[in-house]
């Protein structure tokens, strides 16, 4: 049954919505099942450019928890077994969420509707952009539990917040306030809970609004100019440009502006 899935996805008209499905583990980061789902809904969301944004949120009232904490307690799943073989527990484990997110071509918004701790934190911080509930609560809270990030948090968010704000986080592990994950640029806007999802749903809807293939390819220079210089990510920019002047929505989008209509974009291939 499908709600049995740890991610369930939900389609609305061109906005994908991706909630998290384990409420009774605040939605922790655990288990094969969990891992794969977040390989097999984006590849679902890759091969379908009718899909031109994502929102990913939990259910309950966390957004996510972080790691399974009763599972580093009796050592087992990827904490379990010697040093090398809980780095190995990793990789086939909870690392395969990053670098999953490495390969999504749609842009994708974090909803955080409540608690994002530790891989939680650094959950939102793999999507693209993040709106949180007032209610939301950030920690980059391992080293609380006597562990590094092993999920990618010491790359992730010093990309956010700047290397000082990050290194004050994964240090202390203190938890901060929604308002205060605003004023350090962790996230972009924080609402009243009730308004979360519609505040993110109208986020998406602006970002749907645009052509679909060419909002995949600013975000895969968004994305590659993390680890280039401005003369690498220029030839890039250039290469790409190439390629969405070639696209029938760019003609479509030109022809719009002199017509003074709005737009009207597909959703096939380059």
């Amino acid at each position: 049954m499908s709600d049995d899935l740890p991610i369930l996805l939900t389609r609305l008209g061109h906005v994908a919505v991706l909630t998290l499905n384990r409420p009774q583990t605040r939605n922790a980061l655990s288990g094969e099942a969990m891992f794969a789902a977040f390989e097999s809904c984006f590849a679902e969301l890759n091969a379908d450019l009718g899909i031109r944004a994502a929102i990913l949120t939990g259910s309950g009232t966390a957004f996510c928890s972080g790691g399974n904490v009763a599972e580093m307690r009796d050592r087992t799943g990827m904490f379990g077994g010697s040093p090398e073989e809980v780095a190995q527990g990793y990789q086939r484990g909870i690392q395969r969420i990053p670098r999953a997110f490495q390969t999504l071509e749609v842009p994708i918004i974090a909803a955080v509707n409540g608690p994002a701790m530790g891989a939680g934190c650094d959950l939102a911080s793999m999507c693209d952009i993040r709106i949180a509930s007032s209610g939301a609560r950030f920690a980059e809270s391992f080293v609380k539990l006597g562990i590094i990030p092993g999920d990618g948090g010491c790359w992730l968010l010093p990309r956010l917040v700047g290397p000082s704000r990050a290194a004050e986080m994964a240090l202390t592990g203190d938890t901060i306030t929604a308002d205060e994950a605003l004023r350090i640029g962790l996230v972009s806007r924080v609402v009243a809970p009730d308004a979360l999802m519609p505040a993110a749903l109208e986020l998406a809807g602006r970002i749907a609004a645009n052509p679909p293939q060419v909002l995949r390819l600013t975000k895969q220079l968004l994305r590659q100019a993390q680890a280039q210089t401005l003369d690498q990510a220029l030839t890039e920019a250039g290469k790409v440009q190439g390629l969405a002047h070639q696209t029938a929505d760019h003609h479509e989008a030109v022809n719009a502006f002199f017509e003074k209509r709005a737009p009207v974009f597909s959703s096939g291939p380059l």
